[in-house]
């Protein structure tokens, strides 16, 4: 089946797929998208199963699956306490960007590698362009799982909620509020995803390992953007951040991928 599906244009297959989905998730229930973001997602399911194929449509699928369902973990008491997603969850055009901009970005630039625009690089013990950006993509995700997890985690189950650049005691969901309930459950959801992107080939054991210090690395550094920046510029909105964070866990990943490929070729 798969052999069937790699054998046609993978463009026309993204397009022909991402178009079910949308009218399923149009007429469902339950909406997990805004009609702007059905219209915005499958911009990016297509663009992402035309330069990546279904290895890459599954670790965005999964980031969205999970992603959306965590952000309903304690809903009514959330929205109780004013501290739940707006739409009661479901993503608008800036939700999907603020999220994927950054793994679009990685995923377009394989495609361009792929589709031959760049010439290859000389044959090295580096890694490929490639397999970094490939990388990129998968922390990306990693990293943005990572943060919504520990944000809904933290809101809905937080025993103790601390400022992460003083430490001092506050409510849940204040802008770069930290708990130990949200932090763990992000570093779940950072290994999870990262481990789909290892089973379907995107990265090695190693990636997964990047991805997962990535992600907790950005996604701290995200909450320290919250707690001293965010309510100081009106065009720093969580979506804007939402970018921020996930860039830096793509870069992160990969400085780490090359620093520790560089310092094994150094010692032989």
């Amino acid at each position: 089946m798969i052999s069937l599906i790699n054998s046609v244009n993978p463009w026309l297959v993204g397009v022909s797929l991402n178009t079910i989905l949308l009218g399923i998730a149009a007429i469902a229930p339950k909406k997990l998208l805004t009609p702007a973001g059905l219209f915005h997602a499958w911009l990016l399911g297509v663009l992402i199963w035309g330069t990546l194929g279904w290895q890459g449509y599954v670790v965005v699928m999964f980031y969205f699956i999970v992603g959306s369902g965590v952000t309903r973990i304690g809903m009514a008491q959330k929205e109780a306490e004013g501290i739940a997603e707006k739409r009661s969850g479901a993503r608008g055009p800036e939700n999907v960007w603020g999220s994927a901009l950054t793994g679009a970005l990685c995923a377009l630039g394989v495609g361009i590698i792929n589709s031959g625009f760049l010439l290859p690089s000389p044959q090295s013990l580096a890694p490929s362009p490639q397999s970094l950006l490939l990388l990129g993509y998968v922390a990306s995700f990693s990293t943005k799982l990572s943060d919504t997890t520990a944000s809904e985690v933290g809101k809905a189950y937080g025993k103790r909620t601390f400022l992460i650049t003083t430490l001092q005691p506050v409510s849940r969901g204040t802008e770069g509020a930290v708990s130990l309930e949200g932090t763990l459950a992000g570093v779940v959801a950072s290994v999870a995803i990262a481990l789909v992107g290892w089973g379907v080939g995107l990265i090695d054991l190693w990636g997964v390992a990047w991805c997962v210090l990535a992600a907790f690395i950005a996604t701290n550094l995200e909450s320290v953007i919250g707690a001293t920046l965010q309510s100081k510029y009106t065009w720093l909105t969580n979506e804007v951040v939402n970018i921020f964070n996930t860039l830096i866990g793509a870069i992160a990943a990969i400085v780490l991928a090359w620093t520790s490929t560089s310092i094994i070729a150094g010692a032989f």
